[in-house]
């Protein structure tokens, strides 16, 4: 049988990868949404995918109507505070939304 090209296969692990990776994030909204329904809170998920994932979560959180935005800092400080690019510190610079940042 004839080997796959090279570049055959790195689409398919491309693939691979990405089917994965989208069947992870549904699982942990899926998670986060009952969740927050068996403590009386509404909730309603949103899977996007965008080069640009800090304006994604302010634009659906305007278009929601949502109050306030919550999100996770990993609790980096010092130099690796500096250098990273984090989506929470996007959101923060960016929204017109109070934004609830916790660890």
């Amino acid at each position: 049988t004839p080997k796959p090209s090279s570049a055959a296969s790195d689409v398919y692990k491309r693939q691979v990868y990405e089917h994965q990776a989208s069947e992870l994030a549904r699982s942990y909204l899926a998670e986060a949404e009952a969740k927050a329904k068996s403590a009386g809170v509404p909730c309603n998920t949103e899977m996007r995918e965008s080069d640009t994932p800090y304006q994604v979560i302010i634009d659906i959180a305007m278009t929601q109507g949502c109050d306030l935005i919550a999100m996770s800092s990993h609790g980096r400080s010092g130099m690796a505070a500096l250098l990273l690019g984090s989506q929470t510190q996007k959101v923060l610079a960016h929204s017109t939304l109070p934004v609830l940042v916790y660890r």
